[in-house]
């Protein structure tokens, strides 16, 4: 009797599913509800949108356009993230181990990340990820399929209290005009100091959700940049 009882107890012990005991950055499910770096945010409740593009270089680099993001802790993002480059490309958020990880196990089996934190890209395609930053530090966006991250398609993300959110200046303005065959949006606007520009009426690139978002006669909080050369606005409020 003593025996079949060991038998039994080692049957189930095998059969059980096995746990690690160890704090996960990273969940597979989708679902992800306690990853370091937050977890999928509501697009009710998206207080920025930043435009993020990706692209190569004609001397073999490829890059994230911005480079590096300070966000503030709590904030919903909703990264509008756009494939100028000619080659398939993915955004994913994530802490630096976790990235690295990620990118080792893509090395070594092809496999390819379906998660909140992550849109993989064909080139011209456009996608979105809505997070939310719940904890402060600093993490990492990547492209973890093979090669990309080693030609410089990785950023830090420094997330901190109110203070990151100061140092992104808005200007308010607003929409006159928009073309959004064209992608463009004309805006009468305050002064655009990262700029050096006075206050007037110009024509601004956008990216499609922008737009969608956007009506003539709305009064915005925005951030303009130069993106290849060409006025784009990258952040709306």
């Amino acid at each position: 009797m003593r025996n079949v009882l060991l038998t039994t107890a080692l049957i189930f012990t095998l059969a059980a599913p096995a746990f690690s005991a160890g704090e996960h950055d990273h969940d597979h499910s989708g679902m992800a509800p306690e990853m370091k770096v937050g977890m999928p945010g509501d697009p009710a409740d998206v207080t920025r949108t930043i435009e993020v593009t990706m692209r190569e270089t004609d001397d073999g680099r490829m890059l994230f356009e911005p480079r590096s993001l300070d966000i503030e802790q709590g904030a919903t993002i909703r990264f509008n993230v756009i494939n100028e480059g000619a080659t398939e490309h993915e955004f994913v958020i994530d802490t630096v181990a976790g990235n690295a990880r990620h990118k080792k196990a893509m090395a070594e089996m092809e496999m390819e990340h379906d998660d909140p934190n992550s849109v993989r890209l064909d080139a011209g395609a456009s996608g979105e990820v809505i997070w939310t930053f719940a904890n402060a530090g600093t993490f990492e966006f990547a492209c973890l399929i093979p090669g990309h991250y080693e030609a410089g398609m990785h950023g830090p993300i420094a997330v901190g209290d109110q203070m990151a959110q100061a140092e992104v200046e808005y200007t308010t303005g607003t929409i006159k005009k928009i073309d959004a065959e064209a992608g463009k949006v004309t805006i009468t606007h305050g002064p655009l100091a990262k700029l050096d520009m006075p206050a007037m009426t110009m024509v601004f690139r956008a990216d499609a959700a922008m737009i969608d978002s956007m009506s003539e006669g709305q009064e915005i909080e925005f951030v303009a940049d130069r993106v290849e050369g060409k006025l784009t606005v990258t952040e709306i409020r």
